[in-house]
């Protein structure tokens, strides 16, 4: 009996273990912070971005004042928005939008493309004329170039990959590669259109780092990925000074749950050449 109570007493307090961090990964965010090394930029410069992707309508804390909290905190250059800030289910926009007003309160460089589920969702026009008429720079298959304390930068973005909506060609129009490229992409896929896309940095979401993870599995499985999927989250290296980003987002999708894999923001640094180069 007193063996019996005992494997009770430790699956209950294993289950309760269990649920708690499920609750803990799915409804709180931290913030992430990433930096990468460049000769295109000034010794001792840098640029920050902060990169929110994959919210899919979700809303922390009263009108999402957790999240807009943070993002003043990170005091960033630039803020983008890599695809998927609603649901395809989403039939009102009122709590994004309310967002984005917020945002761009703190700040005037707001830059997005579109996720699969922007192009999923029935009122996809609507959706991107709310975004513009708020004030928000829609990159999909364009670029633009941004001075930030005398650092040039080219922004570059696609519209979703996924759903076929990609134009590298358009994306990267007129760019000069000389100076520090970024491009935004909601699916890490654009890298399978083509190995050599001149941009430094690519910063994407969509994987949702797999929702659900083991320790040395990874993730389980990813959208367009699959099972045990080898892009899921985190830095990837795709040649030399060149490197993939795929942030694990704030939001879920089907399953509205995460485990091992809290909902996250990013700030990424980007900085002049340090001792690495030297």
């Amino acid at each position: 009996m007193k063996k019996g109570l005992v494997v009770i007493v430790t699956c209950m307090i294993g289950l309760i273990a269990v649920l708690s961090k499920m609750y803990r990964d799915t409804y709180t965010f931290k913030r992430r912070e990433v930096t990468f090394y460049s000769k295109k930029l000034p010794k001792n410069e840098n640029l920050t971005i902060l990169q929110i992707s994959d919210l899919h309508n979700r809303v922390f804390g009263s009108d999402n004042g957790r999240l807009i909290n943070i993002v003043a905190d990170s005091n960033p250059d630039i803020i983008v928005l890599t695809g998927d800030l609603i649901d395809r289910r989403t039939e009102t926009f009122a709590h994004v939008f309310s967002l984005v007003e917020r945002l761009a309160a703190i700040h005037p460089n707001i830059y997005f493309v579109t996720g699969n589920h922007e192009w999923g969702n029935p009122a996809t026009s609507t959706f991107l004329d709310g975004l513009r008429e708020r004030h928000v720079t829609i990159l999909d298959n364009r670029n633009v170039k941004i001075t930030k304390n005398g650092v040039n930068l080219n922004l570059a973005g696609v519209a979703d990959a996924s759903t076929k909506y990609a134009n590298l060609e358009d994306a990267f129009r007129q760019l000069d590669t000389s100076h520090y490229t970024v491009l935004l992409s909601h699916t890490p896929g654009i890298t399978e259109m083509d190995e050599q896309i001149p941009a430094d940095l690519i910063l994407s979401g969509h994987t949702h780092g797999g929702q659900v993870r083991f320790p040395l599995i990874g993730a389980l499985v990813s959208p367009d990925r699959g099972l045990f999927p080898k892009l899921d989250k985190g830095t990837y290296r795709l040649g030399p000074d060149r490197s993939l980003y795929i942030d694990s987002g704030l939001g879920t999708t089907r399953l509205p749950i995460r485990f091992l894999n809290q909902s996250q923001l990013s700030l990424i640094t980007i900085t002049g050449t340090c001792d690495r180069y030297s």
